[in-house]
């Protein structure tokens, strides 16, 4: 019984296995076999500097948890090649929790996940995860919406669930992962932003908004841009490094916002 179990634990985790005639075996006596081609890391023939650049991206950002070493080892070995190089401490370190490794692991293998999402049940077929700002997001195709969507992690209810392997085929070619601004990583209710930006800072905030958002270049070489925001604490923050060099110039919510905002910054 337990080696049953065993092998359905295997096969659930992705682990192909194969029933097969042992060789040399009289009478045939059946085993089974996990084919190499279709479960072994290929060895993809790392250059040493290659190799230098895994180990300096695994030593420097760690995963909570794990810092990516051991996989390094499985690449080639740690820098050097005899164990010497080391560890050292990450100068950053990614937060992770157990949603995170069930989603990697749904990415990696192919597999369907089921969650909770604004209180709707979402079925996704999970094509990558992205971190950025401080926060997890996954890309998949949303079989509720019909099409791609991204998903903020912390604002998953509950538990994920993973279907079985090999269950969805990806996209031909690289997925788009979230690549919002920061005025945009958010669900709020959307508000278009009248933003005025003085000559000093028009090419900064050009760079910045896009040249998209501009709508209106004036004399004294100021600009004026419409800005899309779902995020105001991303849009505060826009507007706060560009010190005295912009104005909400509407609409009045936004303004109140950061003076609020501000206000209380100096409350006692």
């Amino acid at each position: 019984r337990a080696f049953e179990r065993d092998k359905d634990d295997l096969r659930e985790m992705g682990v192909p296995l194969r029933v097969e005639t042992v060789p040399g075996t009289d009478p045939p006596q059946t085993g089974y076999r996990i084919p190499r081609d279709e479960y072994y890391l290929r060895d993809p023939g790392l250059e040493p500097d290659e190799l230098a650049a895994l180990h300096l991206a695994a030593s420097t950002v760690g995963l909570d948890g794990d810092h990516g070493l051991g996989g390094l080892w499985k690449l080639g070995g740690a820098l050097g090649g005899d164990g010497g190089g080391g560890e050292v401490e990450p100068l950053g370190r990614l937060p992770a929790d157990a949603a995170v490794a069930v989603a990697f692991q749904a990415v990696a293998e192919r597999r369907p996940l089921t969650f909770r999402y604004r209180g709707e049940a979402r079925t996704v077929d999970p094509y990558r995860l992205d971190f950025q700002l401080g926060r997890w997001y996954l890309t998949g195709f949303d079989h509720l919406r019909g099409e791609e969507r991204n998903f903020r992690f912390d604002r998953i209810e509950g538990e994920l669930a993973a279907g079985r392997p090999r269950a969805f085929e990806r996209p031909q070619g690289a997925v788009p992962g979230v690549e919002r601004a920061s005025w945009q990583l958010g669900e709020g209710e959307p508000v278009v932003a009248d933003l005025l930006v003085d000559a000093d800072h028009a090419a900064l905030a050009r760079h910045e908004l896009g040249e998209a958002a501009v709508t209106e270049e004036r004399a004294d070489g100021s600009v004026r841009f419409s800005v899309g925001v779902t995020n105001r604490a991303g849009f505060r923050a826009v507007v706060l490094g560009h010190l005295d060099h912009a104005e909400i110039l509407g609409p009045p919510e936004l303004r109140d916002d950061l003076v609020a905002w501000l206000r209380a910054l100096v409350a006692p």
